[in-house]
This record gives C-alpha cells, structure tokens and sequence, in this order.
C-alpha cells in the first residue's frame, strides 16, 4: 500500500479508536452450533441464547438432511439471478409452500430478509408517495422507505394519533404507505395491527408488514402477528424471513398475483441478485413442513418464554415493558455495562447479545436474550439467576 492510500484512510484508526472508548467497537468472534441449544464460540461452549433459531430448526436432522440431498442433487450455488436461469424446481416448490402456508395466492423469494424489506419497500414506493415508517423498525425497512424517494415520516406505534393526523394532512398525495414490523426485534413487542388497518383503511393508505420474528413464532398456525391478531386479510403486503425460525435464509413476500409479478418486475434486490442456493430452499420447505406439522414446538417456545419472564421477576429483574414471546430485553441503558454483563454471563455458560447503539438509540443499550424451544426448564432457571445476580451486581456498582 503506498503512503498516499494509506493517508486516504487514515481517519478510519481515529473512529475505531473512539468506538473502543466507547465501548461501541463490533468485534468478529467464530462461532460453530452445537446440539441441544448450545454452540461454540471461539472454543468456549455456551448455551445459545443470542441468535434466532427459535423453533431449533436449522440443524434439525430432517433440515440438514433436505440441504445435503439438494445439494448432491441440483450443487451448491443457484448460479443466476432468478430472472436468467437462477429460479429451480426447488425455488418453485418453496414459493408455492409458502404461499399455501400464509394463506396467499402466490409468493416471491428474496436472498435476504433485509433484500425483501429495501426490495419491496422502494419498489412500491414512490417520489410522489409518502411512507410513514415506524421509529423501532428494521435498518432494511428504514432503508427501503429512504430509497424509494418518497416522502418519509416517522411515527411510534405508542403514538397513533399522530400518524392518524399526518395521514389526514397528506391525503391528497399520490400514494401512501404504513410501514412496520410485527415484533420489533430489539424491544421485542407487537406491532397494534388492528389499530394501523383502521388507520390505514380511514385513509386508504398500503399497511406493509415485515414478520420476521413473526412467522414460525405467532398465531394459531405460526403465520405471525396479523394471523395472532386476527388482520391477515386486512394487511396489503406481507414479508417474511427464512432465516429465523425457519432456520435457514432469505426473505419472502406472499400475496396476490399482480403484487407478485410487481415484484418479480420491479424489486431491484430480488431481479439484481443470484438466487438462493437450491439446498437452501429445500431445507427451508423441510422446515415450514416441520412448522405445520409440529405445533408443540411453537408451544414450547412460549411456554420457555413466559416461564424465564416469571423467574426475572420473581429475581426482581424486569424485561422490557410490552415484550412477549422469545425476545427478552433486559435495559442497562449504559453500553460498558451491557458488555460486561454480557461478558460476565459468557463466563457463567450463557451466550447473549449486548446490544448497543446505534442499533438503538443512545442511553437505551441493553442485553438481548433469545429463547428457544428446545432449552429444558433447568437451564432457564439457572440463566434466569445468572442474569439477575450480574444484573444487580452492575446496577450495586453504578
């Protein structure tokens, strides 16, 4: 590297050297999953309770084994994007599971949950549109309503009438979109769906969805909060991830026809990217199958998830107000002290994330526990009296 590149970018030391101090600096760890609700991280074998699998699902025997036949059937990359030669049967066979399982009449794959959400997001809307964009949203969900060149306002599911009277003011706007998630991934609430569809409704604006944590997770069926809240039908666009309780990855969006060849026309990061490997499909159809058929799974779940909540309290530790299901937030506010509660539960066996800004917004740095279907009751005990001993020892210490 001569001196005159090395001296273009000799400001990136200084902004590393500021996020170190202030406990803000990402650091790459390996991680390799185990069975039973365990991995290893850089050699250490811990208790999963960071990532998303929530049903278990990504080495399910039964999943691997769909992976490994697709692979020795159809290799390993998809090779083009799905417009060019990318799409195979498997592709097919997993939008069409899709669309059976959410209800709709056809559905699109996308390479990643995030493509989805900036993909159908800037597609639909318009620089003659505006998208009103909750403020606890996904970084893609933000980002597709920044892209689309529309108009963006930001609104708080806690403040509808805010957003019902913005939506007055625009009503002579071309276009108009409500754009949210069902649970929002670091607080770990629902989304008032039936609220938004009357807004919605009321001013004949779009209500776009993104049930990433939804799906597998909620509702009678596992299809998600609008099915848990009884909206399905009133919902305009529906997009779902593969990557989480599905256990595998890439992102989806159900619904009807025309919406679909939209898409398939019109979403940038769907038409400009290679396909999803083939074996990736068929794990994720060996999956949904597993979802529909083995509804215990999505029970336990939440049983897990209601008992750990009921030992936090019981240990005088409070989740975040309004958060059901496998996420669990606990607020530390100050990100040095979620690091080391974080690092102090790595030390205990429990692996968890400390989330931080600008992941959210400063002064609410916190932990982010995980639950999955599979940690037996013991071990929720256990991780429930870990967090609340380090919990109260930093807050002692402040």
């Amino acid at each position: 590297m001569t001196n005159a590149v090395a001296d273009a970018l000799n400001w990136i030391t200084d902004d590393l050297n500021q996020l170190a101090a202030q406990e803000l600096l990402r650091q790459r760890r390996e991680v390799v999953p185990l069975t039973d609700g365990r991995c290893r991280v850089d050699g250490v074998e811990v208790w999963d309770c960071a990532s998303n699998d929530y049903l278990d699902l990504a080495r399910d025997p039964r999943v691997t084994a769909a992976a490994a036949a697709a692979m020795t059937s159809h290799g390993v990359g998809a090779t083009a994007s799905p417009l060019v030669c990318g799409r195979t049967d498997l592709h097919r066979n997993l939008e069409q599971a899709l669309a059976r399982f959410e209800g709709a009449e056809t559905a699109i794959l996308f390479p990643t949950g995030m493509a989805a959400n900036i993909g159908t997001v800037s597609a639909l809307a318009g620089a003659d549109d505006v998208v009103f964009c909750d403020r606890l949203n996904h970084a893609s969900l933000v980002d597709g309503c920044r892209l689309s060149g529309a108009k963006l306002r930001v609104y708080h599911h806690t403040e509808l009438t805010r957003l019902d009277d913005w939506l007055t003011k625009e009503e002579a706007t071309r276009r108009k979109f409500i754009v949210t998630d069902s649970v929002f991934s670091m607080d770990g609430d629902h989304a008032p769906l039936p609220q938004l569809c009357e807004i919605a409704d009321r001013h004949a604006a779009a209500l776009i969805v993104d049930e990433a944590h939804g799906t597998g997770v909620f509702g009678e069926h596992g299809r998600g909060v609008a099915e848990l809240q009884g909206v399905e039908d009133r919902v305009t666009v529906r997009i779902g991830t593969l990557s989480k309780a599905i256990g595998a990855l890439g992102g989806f969006v159900t619904g009807s026809q025309a919406l679909i060849d939209f898409l398939w026309n019109k979403a940038r990061t769907q038409v400009y990217s290679t396909a999803l490997p083939p074996a990736v499909c068929a794990a994720a159809l060996a999956s949904i199958q597993i979802i529909e058929s083995e509804p215990a799974r999505r029970e336990r779940l939440l049983q897990n998830a209601a008992f750990f909540r009921e030992r936090l309290s019981a240990l005088e530790v409070t989740a975040y107000p309004g958060s059901s299901g496998p996420i669990v937030p606990v607020a530390l506010q100050d990100p040095h002290a979620a690091m080391m509660v974080a690092e102090q539960l790595f030390v205990d066996g429990f692996l968890v994330g400390a989330i931080r800004p600008p992941t959210v917004p400063k002064g609410t740095s916190r932990l982010r526990i995980t639950l999955r279907s599979s940690l037996a009751r013991d071990v929720l005990e256990r991780f429930a009296t870990a967090v609340a001993n380090r919990v109260h020892t930093v807050s002692k210490n402040k």
